[in-house]
């Protein structure tokens, strides 16, 4: 059984958060959601196993570009019927500001989305929406439902 056949036994796009925890390293991260509709804000909460640079201190480039691909794919899954996790072809993170040790937030848009392939653009913040720490643009390939 599919990690994607198992969330949807558990209530699917209506309870995106058993998907979250039901992907390891997003349940590392301990990765949570807040829905508003098809929109959602993936939240980060800050521990210390995060910080890659402690003169900063500053949390991880790997966990920031993990935090945006994985912000990335929960977009998608919310719109689309896939029947696997859509796979990672290309990912480029622009590293815009340090990130602080607080929580932080992310949103993604589908750019563009065709039967194969959907380009997605993902932005994480941490105080203010409009000064963002961490940007991404993806492109994945999808398994249709």
């Amino acid at each position: 059984m599919t990690v994607l056949s198992e969330w949807r036994k558990q209530g699917g796009k209506e309870n995106i958060q058993a998907l979250v925890d039901a992907l390891p390293f997003a349940k590392f991260l301990d990765i949570r959601i807040d829905r508003k509709g098809n929109e959602i804000t993936t939240i980060l909460p800050f521990r210390d196993e995060l910080v890659g640079n402690i003169a900063l201190p500053a949390i991880h480039g790997g966990a920031i570009g993990s935090f945006l691909e994985i912000t990335s794919v929960i977009q998608l899954l919310l719109l689309t019927d896939l029947e696997r996790l859509p796979k990672t072809i290309d990912i480029s993170v622009d590293f815009l500001r340090s990130g602080r040790p607080k929580e932080t937030y992310g949103r993604a848009i589908v750019t563009r989305q065709g039967r194969r392939v959907a380009s997605v653009r993902a932005e994480i913040w941490q105080e203010e929406k409009a000064r963002p720490i961490a940007a991404a643009h993806g492109q994945y390939l999808l398994t249709p439902g």
